[in-house]
């Protein structure tokens, strides 16, 4: 842990003592990581910087080699690397392992470190946003991309009595439900009208039809009270999914909670302080507002 950066203007000043972690994506302009992490980085007083760095298709190996050449501390990896990059890690979670997949990097000792906080951070956004424990509860989970992946092994080694993928390709829905072991099985959209938890793992939702009409991923007649909907879309900030569930009278939240947990995860790998999850939700949700 260094010390706090001396302050220019009001502003961190960055020396040769600053830590740096970056994000690696492509693209990678819109992402919010180093705006999370910086936030946290200036609440606890730490000296570090997050740095979001371009990286093509396939040049995943070589971005992660080039952590030990400028003794990157940490790295947050997004599309399209998190698969590539799994070969160039010294260790991986079992979480990482599982998933084929590393959205989290850090340099300890000489050796890179891979990890997956998706599934860990999903879980923590129930926890924040519904005070919900999935342990018994029966699920369906709408996607089955890296997020739907990540999301149905986290409820599967929670405790879920079920989870059903539901997919428009049978065959991705077979291999996301195949994390889940015996508690996951390939669904179909009817089956939400009997789940507790609805997770919609897709990007349906981020936008409207050419007419401005706003996208839902399931005919909302399948929802009722009593259910809880996350949609793990974040912007818009309420999405017409969510907006479907609170009319029939389910909960309903984006996927703020999820971006932040996942990151927070990272910041503390990296660091070995605890996030300060407050601060950097609170910097999420303003940068957010100044989108609509």
């Amino acid at each position: 842990m260094g010390s706090a950066a001396a302050e220019i203007g009001g502003a961190p000043a960055v020396s040769a003592r600053t830590q740096v972690v970056a994000v690696i994506g492509d693209p990678i302009g819109h992402s919010l990581s180093p705006l999370i992490h910086n936030a946290g980085f200036a609440e606890v007083g730490l000296d570090w910087i997050c740095i979001a760095l371009p990286v093509v298709g396939g040049g995943a190996l070589d971005a992660a080699r080039a952590m030990r050449t400028f003794g990157l501390r940490g790295m947050s990896v997004t599309m399209p690397h998190k698969s590539d990059i799994v070969t160039g890690m010294d260790r991986l979670s079992e979480v990482a392992s599982t998933l084929e997949s590393v959205n989290c990097v850090t340099l300890r000792d000489g050796a890179l470190l891979g990890d997956n906080t998706d599934g860990a951070g999903f879980l923590e956004g129930l926890r924040t946003d519904f005070d919900l424990d999935p342990a018994g509860a029966d699920c369906v989970v709408l996607g089955a991309g890296g997020a739907a992946r990540a999301v149905v092994l986290a409820l599967a080694g929670a405790g879920a009595r079920s989870v059903r993928v539901v997919n428009r390709t049978p065959s991705r829905a077979e291999r996301a439900a195949a994390l889940g072991g015996p508690t996951a099985t390939v669904g179909v959209v009817s089956d939400v009208a009997h789940a507790d938890l609805v997770v919609n793992a897709t990007p349906v939702g981020m936008g409207t039809t050419a007419d401005g009409v706003a996208q839902l991923p399931l005919d909302p007649s399948v929802l009722h009270r009593g259910q809880v909907v996350a949609d793990l879309v974040y912007h818009p900030a309420e999405t017409a999914l969510m907006l479907a569930a609170r009319a029939a009278g389910a909960r309903s939240a984006n996927g703020v909670s999820m971006l932040v947990h996942q990151a927070a995860i990272a910041f503390t790998h990296w660091t070995g302080v605890p996030a300060p999850v407050s601060a950097m939700t609170a910097a999420v949700r303003s940068a957010l507002s100044s989108r609509d």
